[in-house]
């Protein structure tokens, strides 16, 4: 069994690993730079090391992050998600080193990184994929031909994109030539490589995901799916498991698929296997996640599996402590991604110090945050700062828990989403249960909710009215 595991991250994603961790009784390394002195995966983790002043690049070197490892006697990594997870250089320096890399081989990430290849993978596994081009794209007259035999609308997408950048919409042939050169210059700015490739837009999709556990045996298993239609510009923002929107038949059909999908490629360790469901109730292969998702906590909380404890121990080498027929699902359970951010000024982060900050309680709610009261939210990194999962046995009653757990959670200092997600709840499209990925796009008036005041300001308005009074 591992014993010591550097964690390759911040944030929250940093301490839900310190957990795992502490439970398996595992030390913990944590790893910060100057501006993440005061972060809690610091104050949590064993042990922590500066790794430089530098805010953003000592998180993506991943020669210096090796090296820590090995001089701190850690036996392994885990890359959590972002950063350097789904990069295959890591996990190659790490396996050259020593370092049990908790994920899969490099090849697996580098190929399944790469859309197009990926496509080709799935399509020799007899899996639905977008209809769209089976390689890289030349140049914008080609991709004009061949959206022209597809049909519009279509999507340029960045062939080693991912976290929703390094696409575009293009409705007719002028939006095509007009974004070709954007999302070419796109794809080498954000992922290093100017390769972009063509798919079908599909119409009012449903965006369905799901979670898959391979161990070095041979074994895998699905834990369901999850519906992640609830996003803006194919940023999500609320998650769900299992999706209320599927029949029994496609839940299993989907599995079925994900399993397939991971045993063709050899995939070992924790995954996601993403799809998109359209209006014909056809699913397509989307892409596959080669990490943890963010969204992993509302299938712990249905399934009753600890995937990061199960991640630590495919990395040990040991077998899945579950068959197929060992995994169920009870319930539902929603997780809503608490970004600082303003929706009412186009979703802008809302950067620095939290004042006041309560979690939310009660049965079925959980809370996985990186922040706390005094915290000094940093510009420089993704803008959530905390995740609300909540759990009941319906589907109403998770949208009620959602509704009174939101209501709970208070942050002061910086603006938040919650109160735009205490909208959506209350909208009937929602509550029902209809809802696709134009969900956001199609209800503008969403982010017409009140303004809700902190107490501070409060007190200031009203010490400065009996000042007033008195002054009289």
């Amino acid at each position: 069994m591992i014993k010591k595991i550097l964690i390759a991250n911040r944030g929250e994603i940093a301490v839900r690993i310190v957990r795992a961790c502490a439970e398996l009784g595992i030390q913990s390394v944590a790893i910060y730079t100057d501006a993440d002195r005061h972060a809690l995966h610091v104050k949590k983790a064993d042990k922590a090391y500066n790794i430089g002043a530098d805010p953003v690049i000592g998180y993506l070197n991943a020669h210096n992050i090796v090296n820590l490892a090995v001089a701190s006697g850690c036996d392994a990594l885990h890359p959590g998600y972002g950063f350097l997870s789904e990069n295959p250089v890591l996990a190659e320096i790490c396996a050259r080193r020593g370092i049990k890399f908790i994920g899969p081989s490099a090849q697996v990430i580098r190929r399944m990184g790469d859309k197009v290849q990926a496509r080709l993978a799935m399509i020799k596994a007899g899996i639905p994929v977008i209809p769209g081009s089976d390689h890289n794209l030349e140049n914008a007259e080609e991709a004009r031909r061949l959206a022209n035999k597809t049909g519009y609308p279509v999507m340029l997408k960045a062939t080693n994109g991912g976290g929703g950048r390094g696409i575009r919409r293009c409705n007719n042939e002028q939006e095509l030539v007009k974004n070709y050169d954007r999302v070419v210059s796109e794809a080498g700015k954000a992922f290093g490589k100017p390769e972009i490739f063509l798919e079908k837009c599909i119409l009012e999709p449903r965006h369905i995901e799901v979670q898959i556990l391979g161990d070095n045996q041979g074994n895998v298993i699905h834990l369901f799916e999850r519906d992640c239609s609830i996003q803006r510009r194919n940023q999500k923002l609320i998650e769900i498991a299992p999706s209320p929107q599927l029949t029994d038949a496609q839940r299993r059909y989907i599995g079925k698929l994900a399993v397939q999908a991971a045993k063709t490629v050899g995939y070992v360790n924790a995954g996601t296997v993403e799809f998109l469901l359209d209006t014909e109730n056809q699913f397509y292969f989307m892409e596959m996640n080669t990490r943890l998702q963010v969204e992993h906590t509302v299938t712990e909380t249905v399934t009753g599996v600890d995937i990061v404890q199960e991640q630590i121990r495919i990395a040990s080498g040991l077998p899945l402590q579950y068959q197929q027929s060992d995994v169920n699902y009870r319930g539902y359970a929603m997780e809503f991604r608490i970004n600082a951010e303003d929706p009412k000024n186009e979703f802008l982060p809302s950067f620095g110090r939290v004042t006041r900050y309560y979690a939310p309680g009660g049965p079925g709610v959980r809370t996985d945050a990186a922040m706390y009261t005094g915290y000094m939210i940093p510009p420089y990194y993704d803008s959530m700062c905390a995740k609300l999962t909540v759990w009941n046995l319906t589907w109403e009653g998770v949208v009620e828990r959602g509704r009174r757990a939101l209501g709970d959670m208070t942050v002061f200092g910086v603006k938040t989403t919650i109160p735009y997600y205490q909208e959506i709840l209350k909208n009937p499209d929602f509550r029902s249960g209809r809802f696709d990925t134009s969900f956001v796009e199609t209800h503008p008036e969403l982010i017409n909710y009140p303004v809700r005041r902190p107490p501070e300001l409060v007190a200031v308005a009203i010490s400065a009215a009996l000042a007033a009074h008195e002054g009289l």
